[in-house]
């Protein structure tokens, strides 16, 4: 997910980021805030959670049942130099965040750059929870966003037929490379779209059909039942190649 985001190479600024819980960790957490991304995943089983406070002798009323363990505000002070030198590192691409998050998991109890990781994490995790509980505004733009990704995902699997949609490989760069020609394919179709709706549209205006403008943002531009994944594909040979 961190690879996802530092290499994108797009005209837009990523500010916010949803998964579902599958992609939540407290390294994570503190990673994305470091890196100035908001981390929004939709975390299940809530009720589970465990959440933390800054001081252990603050008093927080009710919610002191809640936040029954405390953050180690020393030890993230201790490592802060550390810390942001690996943020440095991945924004400058001179390490990928894989691996980096692979170290992190891996640390063990004695390791105090881990943990200074998990106890930002800890703390970057807690407010968020407390967000998303109390904001409701907070909780329909995960889902939206998550809805989005979803509808992204279905087109990626009816393209990608061959094995089942899943990657046979385990090396990095292997998945790397399918993954990308994956998107490439996938934006083909999202373009095609695009082109087709829009002169369908234009069509209906034409004709005076009123469209409502608003109505517009809510259409998908993910539909792929129209798309043969598999079937025979011809290429024009004699065509002339594009000039640089």
């Amino acid at each position: 997910m961190l690879d996802g985001l530092l290499e994108n190479n797009t005209i837009l600024e990523i500010k916010e980021h949803t998964t579902d819980t599958e992609g939540y960790t407290e390294h994570i957490f503190a990673l994305c805030f470091l890196l100035g991304y908001q981390f929004m995943p939709r975390i299940k089983d809530l009720k589970d959670q465990q959440l933390y406070k800054i001081n252990r002798d603050s008093d927080y009323g009710q919610l002191n049942v809640l936040l029954d363990k405390h953050i180690d505000l020393d030890i993230i002070k201790e490592q802060l130099d550390p810390m942001i030198k690996i943020v440095i590192s991945l924004k400058r691409r001179l390490v990928p965040a894989n691996e980096i998050i692979r170290r992190l998991s891996k640390g063990g109890p004695s390791d105090r750059l881990t943990k200074a990781f998990t106890q930002l994490g800890r703390l970057i995790k807690t407010e968020y929870i407390l967000r998303y509980l109390t904001e409701p505004e907070l909780r329909l733009k995960v889902q939206r966003q998550l809805n989005k990704g979803e509808h992204r995902h279905a087109l990626s699997r009816w393209i990608f037929f061959a094995n089942h949609g899943k990657f046979q490989v385990g090396d990095y760069e292997e998945i790397m490379n399918k993954a990308s020609c994956l998107s490439l394919v996938s934006n083909a179709v999202l373009l095609w779209n695009t082109i087709k709706m829009s002169e369908i549209i234009n069509k209906l205006k034409d004709n005076g059909t009123f469209i409502d403008e608003k109505s517009l943002s809510h259409i998908s531009l993910l539909p792929y039942k129209h798309v043969i994944p598999m079937g025979t594909y011809f290429v024009d040979k004699n065509k002339k190649k594009l000039e640089n």
